[in-house]
This record gives structure tokens, sequence and C-alpha cells, in this order.
């Protein structure tokens, strides 16, 4: 509540919203009546609470010529160690793997958000960890040492290069280790369930499966960790919202479009309507089912 009675003065972009939608002069008596900011004013809007310089900018991708969202970091140092954190509680310490990552499409970019809290992870994995792009050769060593010592492997990738891996590249991965899969099949094959790609990498890889959900204008991340919904972290809460009438949420179980709270956005805008669709469960767990029709396709776009 604080966070919000401050950005709805100092964030200029918020407050014009507010006003423009009549809900300026609003006083939300729990969190849940708050009202979000639609995801879509990330692109052409400057997100900043009050007045500084950025340390840096993550985008989002996007297809040729399609405007991209654009996320401006106060401090460099607090959003990797918010990762850290959320990594550290809901997956793991990253020194107990050998974290292996194939992320094209991102990793040629400088200003990926993801490349920057994966790069932070690899920093504190154990021996051998790196961004593996098109190289095999590289990879298999890296494989195969970690199994030699007995130690384990987190293979983190977009889907795409995944379903690849799996299909041309027979890879077998020490016991204790697990794939990290975070989306983004961007027109390159038929779109599967989360189910259908799921259990085709456990077939490949035969170790658990799990999923990262995280966006450019978020600040904080959720995991899905094998059964149940995505587990957010602690700076995150997630409400889903009725497709036709924006500011109206929907009880538990029911399936619409997610609003995000990220206090961890506390210099930009904490309080997002998405346009991912899905389902918040009574435990504040939640599933994402794919986009809403019509919203824009970006890069980091979840299965449908």
């Amino acid at each position: 509540m604080e966070v919000f009675a401050l950005q709805r003065v100092r964030n200029p972009t918020y407050r014009r919203w507010l006003e423009l939608s009549h809900q300026f002069e609003l006083r939300p008596g729990t969190w849940r009546q708050i009202p979000s900011l639609p995801i879509a004013l990330f692109r052409g809007h400057d997100a900043r609470t009050g007045r500084w310089e950025a340390e840096g900018v993550f985008r989002s991708s996007g297809t040729t010529g399609s405007q991209t969202s654009k996320m401006p970091v106060r401090s460099l140092a607090d959003y990797r160690a918010g990762c850290l954190r959320t990594f550290i509680t809901l997956v793991g310490d990253p020194a107990e793997f050998t974290i292996v990552a194939l992320l094209p499409g991102y990793l040629e970019r400088g200003d990926s958000g993801l490349i920057d809290m994966v790069d932070h992870l690899v920093a504190r994995a154990a021996p051998g960890s790196g961004f593996f792009l098109d190289d095999s050769p590289g990879l298999r060593a890296a494989v195969a040492k970690t199994s030699a010592r007995g130690g384990k492997i987190l293979l983190w990738g977009v889907t795409f290069a995944l379903l690849d891996l799996a299909r041309h590249d027979r890879l077998v991965l020490p016991k204790g280790s697990i794939v990290m899969e975070t989306g983004g099949m961007k027109g390159r094959g038929p779109e599967l369930t989360r189910g259908q790609l799921h259990a085709a990498l456990a077939v490949a890889f035969a170790v658990p499966i799990y999923s990262e959900y995280g966006m450019t204008e978020l600040s904080s991340q959720a995991y899905l960790l094998g059964e149940g919904g995505f587990q957010h972290a602690q700076t995150m809460r997630v409400t889903a919202r009725e497709l036709g009438d924006p500011m109206a949420l929907l009880p538990p179980g029911g399936q619409g479009a997610l609003n995000v709270v990220d206090l961890a956005n506390v210099d930009t805008c904490a309080f997002i309507q998405t346009e991912d669709l899905g389902r918040v469960y009574a435990d504040g767990t939640f599933d994402v089912l794919g986009r809403v029709d019509r919203s824009v396709v970006r890069g980091c776009n979840l299965l449908v």
C-alpha cells in the first residue's frame, strides 16, 4: 500500500493512466484492489518512479519492426541479488549445479534481463558452467566433466533450443540434474502445451523438468517445480482478472488474464496487467495457459 501511495503520485506514466481511467482518487482497502498498469505502456513510455539515472536498461525481444518494452534498472546489484535470493529459496544453491545455458535469441543481445540473471547465477555455479551457443562439443565436455566428478547439471534453455538438443544430440545428464525451460518457440515450430513439452523433455533427458516465469517488465521470477503451479518470489503476488473487464478480479481457479504485483519494481511500476492467460489458486500458486488474444507477440511469450 505504501508503494502504491508513492507510485500513484511520482510515476508519471502510472499517474496519467490512473487519471485517464478515473482511478486516481481510488483509495484501495487491500493490495488486491490496487489498479494494475497495462504492460503495453512499457512500450514507448518511461516506467520510472521519481527521477534517477538508470544503471542499465533491459529490453524485450521482438519481431522486426515491432516496438519492444524497455525496463530501466536503477541498481543492477539489487536486481541480481533478488534473482539469486529467489533462485536459492525456490530451486537451490547454484553452487550445487554446473549451469549449462542454451539461450539463443537472448545471448546475442546485450540488453536481456534473462541473460543478466543467468550470468549472475553462472558466476556462482560449479566449475564448467557457462553459455553454450552452437557449441555442442563444449556442452558435452562440460556434462562429461560434471558427471565424472559426481556433480549435477542444470540445463537452462529456451524451448526450441531444448527441443533441438533433445532431437539431434543424445545427452545423458548425471543423477540429480534438472532441466529448466523458460518458454520461447517464436515461430520455430508447432506450439506444444507445457504438459506435452515437459513429457518430451523428460523422455529425452530422464531428469525432472522445471519452468521459469519472468519478463522484461518484472524484477522478480516464479518457478514451476514439477507438480502444482508456479511458486513466486517473496516480492511477487499474482491475481487473475476477467478478460472483458480488466478491473474485475476472478475467484481462485478462474481462468483469465494475469496481473502481477512485484514489489521489487519499487523504482518503476509494481502493479502490472500482463498479456498472459492463466489461473491463480487459493494457495497463491498459478498456471500460465498462453497469451491473451490480440496481444502483441513477444520473443519471451510462454507456451500456448
